[in-house]
């Protein structure tokens, strides 16, 4: 007699695609914050849930492939992070598949949704206006150095939000009569050469616009602002864990566990067109006190009070 064997078979779980502008190993503590708010939704990943993982590796050319590919695979829902390039991909390659975006600056003017409170269609998401504080940041900056002294803007001309940033940074500005010079950077080797132009103007301080591929090139960015001996902030807090000195915006790894939570509830079977838009509204300031010193940088007493965080 052949021996009887019974297979049991796996039930049927949804599969979420996860797409992002950034490299597999930029950043683990994003993907880890998206997992745990679908945990808080009750979805858990290899065990009622499957989750496909899109890595653009920080080439943008190669998102809208990515996410054809996700929606070949008639995916529950995708999640696309790391910028708005991976949003605008998503959204070329589906009108029908629900998507969640993270997104620094306005979804709205960026045609994401047509509302915040009413987003219709297939997208909804987390923004948390990152791209709109520039007279914020540029006036903590401010208050540390020469009122004479050239301020330079770093951004990535990649990415789309970095017209809002210039537009609001150059406002402020102004506003302070502060010179201001843009440079660009969309490469490691690119950060170099921008850097270089730091020291050849002898900027007074420098402002590091908003962005995913920046994030990911952190400890480059802050070593050559220490060896540059520049004053800079930062739109994340990840900056100054790693040495930079300052930086002021919001939180994204709570942000991507609430796109966990997001997807979670579209799981339920909840409509991407009933889900407002999350804002998140409150913004940190946080010093690293080490830098300041290392810099020469005094810190006026109401400004360290006003800090959320202070590092020493």
């Amino acid at each position: 007699m052949w021996p009887l064997t019974v297979v049991a078979q796996e039930p049927n779980v949804p599969v979420v695609g996860f797409l992002t502008t950034l490299g597999q190993a930029d950043r683990p503590n994003l993907v880890a914050a998206f997992r745990e708010g679908l945990g808080e939704g009750g979805y858990v990943d290899g065990g009622n849930l499957a989750i496909e993982y899109r890595y653009a590796e920080n080439q943008h050319e190669r998102l809208p492939a990515l996410a054809a590919d996700l929606v070949s695979r008639n995916v529950a829902a995708i999640a696309a992070t790391g910028g708005p390039n991976s949003v605008l991909a998503a959204k070329a390659a589906t009108s029908s598949i629900p998507i969640v975006f993270t997104s620094a600056g306005d979804p709205v003017s960026a045609g994401f949704v047509s509302s915040l409170s009413q987003p219709s269609g297939n997208l909804t998401g987390i923004s948390w206006f990152g791209a709109v504080v520039g007279d914020k940041v540029l006036g903590l900056l401010d208050e540390v150095v020469a009122k004479n002294a050239l301020f330079i803007l770093l951004l990535n001309p990649l990415n789309p939000e970095s017209k809002q940033i210039r537009a609001d940074i150059e406002s402020a500005a102004r506003v302070l009569g502060r010179p201001i010079l843009t440079v660009e950077a969309r490469t490691p080797d690119e950060i170099d050469v921008a850097f270089n132009v730091v020291r050849q103007q002898s900027a007074g301080g420098l402002v590091v616009g908003g962005d995913p591929f920046f994030t990911s090139r952190r400890q480059q960015i802050v070593s050559l602002a220490a060896q540059a001996a520049v004053p800079a902030i930062y739109f994340n807090r990840e900056f100054v864990v790693e040495g930079g000195l300052m930086s002021y915006g919001n939180d994204p790894v709570d942000a991507f566990r609430r796109v966990g939570l997001y997807v979670a509830r579209i799981l339920d079977g909840v409509s991407p067109s009933n889900l407002p838009v999350d804002q998140a509204t409150k913004f940190s300031f946080v010093i690293n006190l080490t830098t300041a010193k290392n810099l020469g940088v005094e810190l006026p007493t109401a400004l360290l009070v006003s800090a959320d965080e202070v590092i020493e």
